[in-house]
């Protein structure tokens, strides 16, 4: 599982001219599922998105969670994430999870990530022609993939 995370001073999500999700001071975060993800991707990538320092504290550190500013999220699906560019100028996406083992996945997501944050979050729709209107704050951009963890 795959997640770019955007720290933002407000972002929302327009589906087919109507505001879907909007917020304040957040994470939006676009989310990309593979074959091979799985429950445990999902609590790990939650546990450490929700607990990422990346706000700034009274001293302008970053040193603050998305848990300590009290801030909202937004989350997207994105199976671009899993493009591979390896050979010519089309990529290709046979790693990304086709919607059968996407969705279930990406719901479970969202409902964790609410679990983790303490509170409901914002998202889009899945498969659905999304525009994504942000305000990235710093700029601020993560990029972790929970294959990754060491």
């Amino acid at each position: 599982m795959r997640a770019v995370i955007q720290r933002v001073s407000e972002a929302s999500v327009i589906i087919e001219g109507v505001k879907n999700a909007e917020i304040g001071k957040g994470l939006l975060i676009l989310i990309g599922i593979e074959n091979e993800d799985a429950g445990e991707d999902i609590s790990w990538l939650c546990k450490k998105i929700v607990n990422m320092r990346i706000f700034n504290d009274a001293s302008g550190v970053m040193n603050d969670s998305l848990l300590d500013v009290e801030g909202e999220a937004i989350v997207v699906s994105q199976f671009t994430l899993h493009a591979s560019t390896k050979k010519g100028n089309r990529p290709s996406y046979f790693k990304a999870a086709k919607p059968n083992v996407a969705i279930p996945l990406y719901e479970e997501f969202v409902s964790a990530f609410e679990k983790e944050l303490g509170k409901k979050i914002g998202t889009g729709i899945f498969g659905a022609d999304m525009k994504v209107n942000l305000l990235n704050d710093g700029p601020v951009t993560i990029i972790i993939d929970s294959k990754n963890r060491g």
